[in-house]
């Protein structure tokens, strides 16, 4: 995540929807839940690290939810089973 908080709570690098099953491979600094989601895959670094995030990976994240990678990370890609986020571009 970038040291400029603001530029990133207003998302002036942009944002990107997913809303396929197709992995999206971006510079992402969180993940915002539009509707209840499933994940396949949450990559730092591309490697898949859902589990550090979803205490049950198989189950629905509630819409609303926000996802921001730990420490100075940011992920890498994102493949969902359904539903949808927007990615805050980093």
């Amino acid at each position: 995540m970038s040291t400029n908080l603001l530029g990133e709570i207003a998302g002036n690098l942009g944002t990107f929807i997913v809303n396929g099953t197709t992995e999206v491979t971006k510079t992402i600094d969180a993940i915002v839940v539009l509707e209840d989601t499933v994940f396949s895959a949450i990559k730092v670094g591309g490697v898949d690290a859902k589990s550090s995030y979803i205490q049950a990976p198989g189950t629905a994240v509630k819409a609303g939810a926000i996802i921001t990678p730990i420490g100075d990370a940011q992920f890498s890609g994102v493949t969902l089973t359904s539903g949808s986020v927007a990615l805050v571009l980093g």
